[in-house]
């Protein structure tokens, strides 16, 4: 039986923190995320950022070239992020969404997610599968990140094997690669974490 783990209120989060002070905080795009793109030779097409958060991942791919959608469950952080991707002239769509109940209604050439699926309860995960599966286009990817099993630190998301993320997402998709990797933000030392690349059978 898997501990039920407690999580914020996402929108008063955002509404009462500076972003900067945010444990997943990273100016940058995800360094994996990045090498992945690269390997892949992925340079151009529709991504979708789920669980955008401050927005930072969306903003560093649509300076890419990327048309991108970027959804949270969190109002107070869709309007933080549109309001600093205008401010840099970029055109990204930020939609306040639950992916659960998702509005969306289009298939992505990937979908990148840097948070959002760790926080899940177990009983959750199936439908998160077949829900970002039926976004992705045929042969598209998910490029999943996810607190590892070697994190030790007390609290925060629920940890993963990668012989458990294909467990999971292996009737929907193919692995193409699960490695061991740190989230990149303000915490010391950087958690530990698995970077998986998926593509959708």
């Amino acid at each position: 039986m898997i501990q039920q783990r407690e999580f914020p209120d996402w929108n008063n989060l955002y509404q009462e923190r500076q972003v900067e002070t945010m444990p997943w905080y990273n100016p940058d795009i995800d360094a994996d995320l990045e090498q992945a793109l690269i390997e892949l030779k992925i340079d151009s097409g529709t991504v979708l950022d789920l669980g955008t958060g401050p927005g930072t991942q969306a903003i560093a791919l649509a300076k890419k070239g990327f048309r991108v959608t970027g959804t949270d469950i969190s109002e107070a952080a869709i309007t933080q992020a549109d309001s600093k991707a205008k401010e840099e002239g970029l055109d990204i769509s930020f939609i306040q969404d639950d992916i659960f109940k998702s509005r969306l209604d289009q298939e992505f050439d990937f979908v990148f997610d840097r948070g959002c699926f760790h926080v899940f309860h177990p009983d959750l995960r199936q439908d998160y599968v077949r829900i970002v599966h039926s976004l992705i286009k045929p042969k598209g990817y998910l490029f999943l990140k996810c607190f590892s099993h070697l994190e030790t630190r007390e609290g925060g998301p629920y940890r993963f094997t990668p012989e458990e993320i294909k467990q999971i997402f292996g009737d929907r998709f193919h692995v193409i690669s699960i490695h061991e990797t740190v989230y990149q933000g303000t915490l010391d030392p950087l958690p530990k974490a698995l970077f998986s690349i998926l593509q959708r059978i």
